[in-house]
């Protein structure tokens, strides 16, 4: 049956799972209205267009997000490394379990096709920059030796984490799967890092 005009959460989530299997610019709008159950003429009633679809979408995703994945009581708890590590494996342990919304997630922030890069930057970059400063917040708590500047610090801190998780989010974009092996290996390594900054490296 044919979904009802203003049932948008259910074209939604049919069209997830569309952009999840054939990425955003081999997803025609005939095949997003096929999977909805409904003609092309009514996805445009309710999106202007396959774009808006797309980022109302990614809108869906991260409000999803937030409700299933709080952060809020882990902030609270922990040194900073420890709250990192945490937040990892929730994060790992939510995608694995909704690996269509990840693999949208994943083509969306970390292989943006080029008609939608701009409109990503503006619609999130703030949430970006409010994620790191939350994360700033939380470095204000580690103690440091003296004469050791906080802002360089989570500087070289935020540089490591850069670099894991792009290495990371790049060989699932390879390999197109969520590996509970090579994720607690990407950990390992990565608290490897952070220890010898945390320790230093000089004997």
């Amino acid at each position: 049956m044919p979904a009802k005009l203003y049932d948008k959460e259910q074209i939604l989530d049919a069209c997830l799972a569309v952009f999840a299997r054939h990425g955003y610019e081999k997803t025609s709008t005939v095949m997003l209205a096929e999977a909805a159950g409904i003609s092309r003429s009514l996805i445009f009633h309710h999106f202007k267009s396959k774009k808006d679809l797309y980022l109302s979408l990614l809108d869906r995703c991260f409000e999803k997000g937030s409700i299933e994945i709080s952060f809020d009581n882990i902030l609270e708890q922990g040194d900073f490394f420890e709250v990192k590590e945490k937040i990892s494996n929730i994060k790992f342990n939510y995608y694995r379990k909704n690996p269509e919304l990840y693999k949208v997630i994943i083509e969306a922030f970390y292989n943006t096709p080029e008609e939608l890069k701009m409109d990503i930057c503006e619609k999130y970059g703030k949430l970006i920059n409010k994620r790191d400063e939350v994360m700033e917040l939380l470095f204000e708590k580690v103690p440091l030796r003296k004469g050791v500047d906080r802002k360089q610090a989570f500087e070289i801190i935020k540089i490591t984490l850069d670099y894991f998780e792009n290495k990371y989010l790049s060989d699932l974009v390879e390999h197109k799967e969520l590996n509970e092996t090579y994720f607690q290996n990407f950990i390992e390594e990565r608290n490897g890092f952070f220890d010898m900054i945390r320790y230093g490296i000089q004997k």
